[in-house]
């Protein structure tokens, strides 16, 4: 396997300019693979300022934010933004019909003001230390990793390590991270900026949404992590981002660094069919229970506010496979691949050492792909009956419970400190919009299903009937009656509710189809799911496509890990005779405005402004106010949030969404169409001073002009 890395060093000397806009480049290797091609292109900073592990750099700048998104530190003070959507849970979660910070916006006017925010973090990178021969040399390589990893975590005090696969585990990486949990929420503008476009508008140019969020990392008075506490003094980042009004310009050298989730760059036809097939299940399924949310929200501001977030996470991958799923039959992508097969096939064939080492791997992934005869079935039960919330209560208060027993509290305290643990579920909960889902979905679920998968006990029964005397009864519906239960009954009340058999009748369900552990099971039950053909299939064909592509420019597929793409600020033409600008204004907020259409409302403020071109330094030279712009980098899910970054590495946008039309670019890239929508810092800077009053924030910023 130390060959194979090398085949992969080697291979990736070569960075053209003409590969410089695709890539999730490794940081540890830009200096190797990308210097030249970077300098190219424009970049006037040296890999050792973007990456370091000795000094201060770019990526000491760079945060995970939450549990699935990028931010970046833009003072020294522990300042940080990242988009909207990514703090979305988090507002929504800080807000009450009192206070409905998603919907009214706010801004803190003092560090007084600023408001914890419970179980939110952000991680920093340490380092990442190649371990690829350690481990490919050992006789038992997972008693090696683990030996790897608590030797870096006694010598890490404060942080976290895991050894992590790329290109599929023929390379490994030992990654040091330290994590922050005192985050408070500092400032967002309204969601009628911030989600500005909303569903419509959500994977779409010309796009005019103010994508941005500001919160303040604390630290103990070491400046190490530290758990929540007054006393806690704002995080002093080892390096903090510039921030740039000079704006951008067709042409100009742009780069984004952040963590880009998950990619299938690797990944075969097979495997691509299988997914579009999951697609399909899922977007089905989600319309229907989106349909019924939307129509909730729309009724009442107070469910609006309880549904925003499980609506927004739904619909934003719902939207996207359609997308993508267009984008396949647009641009050929399965056939693309069939045609790379072969290709590999027939260079594969003619050498013997080559078909013994990659020879059945395109045939050993295929063949576990079938092997998972459920997969489907699995995908129509997760996204119907799974969802029903009521259910999530009586499993969560159970879990909750026994994990309360295993650590030594009594029963009373036991049940007591479970049921206060689902609060904030309670809090974002409406019984009568559960009620009509639940129905909804279950009898979506028994007519899509297969016989054999069908709900036990459900065969001749009036779904209406049944989820009314469900809801009718059940001690779940509200903590006032579940408390009330509880202090008559204890325990049993619990135990004898009805929501239990649905539950139990869906554990069933999952264990007939081979998934041990019920809902959140992985391991089958018995028989083969197929895995690990596909886990070996998928490593020989990774190292044979490195082999076979030596010479060519090559990066692992994204996994969550930072990561680096660079290219330019461009424009793109989507079909024949049309041409996109690469920047929106202001303007064009005001002309999609539609007072009686929820996601294109525009705040009376920010129409004053626009009124009397009040735009202070953040105008552009014409006058018009910037408001998103288009890069080439490649990214996708991860990625946003993350700082776009100009060629002297200063923050000059952030990235928060792909376009329409090249919507499987986690698959292929398409140099002509892939493009990166990003808000501009401009327009940030301005909602933040301008509209929002909390000017007094760029004074602990470095503005550069």
């Amino acid at each position: 396997m130390k060959r194979i890395f090398c085949t992969i060093a080697a291979a990736l000397v070569i960075a053209t300019s003409a590969m410089a806009d695709e890539g999730m480049w490794l940081l540890p290797l830009i200096q190797k693979l990308n210097a030249g091609a970077m300098k190219d292109l424009g970049c006037r900073l040296t890999p050792e300022q973007i990456y370091s592990v000795n000094h201060s750099s770019l990526k000491d700048a760079i945060v995970i934010f939450g549990g699935g998104c990028t931010g970046e530190m833009i003072s020294d003070q522990g300042l940080l933004v990242t988009n909207h959507h990514c703090g979305y849970g988090t507002i929504q979660a800080l807000s009450s019909d009192e206070h409905n910070y998603l919907e009214d916006g706010y801004w803190a006017m003092s560090r007084e003001q600023e408001i914890p925010a419970p179980g939110l973090a952000v991680t920093y990178l340490v380092s990442m230390t190649d371990v690829t021969d350690a481990i490919e040399k050992a006789e038992d390589q997972n008693a090696t990793r683990e030996a790897l990893q608590k030797a870096a975590q006694d010598s890490n005090p404060n942080c976290r390590v895991s050894v992590t696969s790329f290109y599929n585990e023929n390379v490994w990486y030992l990654i040091v991270y330290k994590t922050y949990t005192d985050v408070r929420f500092v400032g967002a503008p309204p969601a009628s900026v911030g989600k500005f476009g909303g569903e419509t508008d959500n994977w779409m140019w010309p796009r005019h949404t103010g994508d941005f969020s500001m919160f303040r990392v604390y630290a103990g008075a070491d400046n190490e992590p530290a758990a929540y506490s007054p006393s806690n003094k704002p995080y002093v980042p080892a390096q903090s981002l510039k921030v740039s009004l000079k704006g951008v310009q067709q042409g100009d050298y742009a780069m984004i660094m952040g963590y880009p989730g998950s990619t299938q760059r690797f990944q075969t036809e097979a495997q691509l069919k299988a997914m579009l097939d999951r697609q399909a299940v899922s977007i089905d399924a989600r319309t229907l229970r989106q349909n019924i949310m939307w129509k909730w929200m729309e009724t009442d501001p107070s469910i609006r506010l309880k549904y925003a977030n499980k609506y927004a996470g739904s619909a934003n991958g719902w939207k996207k496979w359609q997308g993508e799923r267009l984008a396949f039959k647009n641009l050929g992508i399965i056939e693309k691949e069939q045609q790379k097969e072969a290709d590999f096939m027939k260079w594969v064939g003619k050498n013997k050492k080559r078909q013994a080492k990659y020879g059945d791997a395109l045939e050993k992934i295929k063949n576990g792909v079938e092997a998972n005869t459920t997969a489907l079935d699995m995908q129509l039960i997760g996204e119907t009956v799974a969802n029903i919330e009521l259910m999530g209560f009586s499993s969560g208060i159970q879990n909750a419970m026994a994990r309360n027993l295993r650590n030594g509290q009594d029963s009373t305290a036991a049940l007591e400190a479970a049921i206060a643990s689902q609060a904030k579920r309670y809090q974002d909960y409406y019984e009568p919009l559960d009620r009509e889902e639940a129905a909804a979905l279950i009898k979506y679920y028994q007519a899509k299903t297969k016989p054999e998968y069908a709900l036990a006990g459900f065969e001749n029964v009036d779904v209406d009937a049944y989820v009314k005397n469900l809801y009718d009864n059940s001690i779940f519906t509200s903590p006032e009656k579940l408390k009330a239960a509880v202090a008559e009954k204890g325990f049993k009340a619990l135990q004898n509710d009805p929501v239990n058999q649905l539950m139990n009748t869906l554990l069933m369900t999952y264990a007939k189809m081979g998934l041990g552990g019920g809902m959140g099971g992985r391991r089958p039950a018995g028989g083969n799911n197929g895995a690990q053909d596909i886990r070996e299939g998928s490593k020989a064909f990774t190292a044979g496509l490195l082999e076979w592509q030596k010479g060519k420019a090559t990066y692992p597929d994204a996994n969550f890990t930072m990561r680096l793409t660079y290219g330019s600020v461009l424009p793109y033409s989507p079909k024949d005779a049309i041409m996109y600008n690469y920047y929106t204004t202001l303007k064009g907020v005001m002309e999609k405005e539609d007072p009686e259409n929820y996601e294109f409302k525009v705040p009376a403020k920010l129409k004053e402004l626009y009124e009397a071109k009040d735009f202070g330094q953040y105008a552009m030279a014409d006058g018009n106010l910037p408001v998103n712009f288009l890069t080439n980098n490649d990214i996708t899910g991860g990625n946003s949030g993350s700082p776009v970054l100009n060629a002297d590495g200063e923050l000059i946008g952030l990235a928060f969404d792909g376009n329409w039309e090249s919507m499987s670019s986690d698959v292929m890239f398409e140099p002509d169409l892939q493009r990166c929508i990003c808000v501009d810092i401009r327009y940030v800077l301005f909602m933040m001073d301008k509209f929002g009053g909390a000017g007094y924030l760029l004074k602990e910023m470095n503005i550069v002009k």
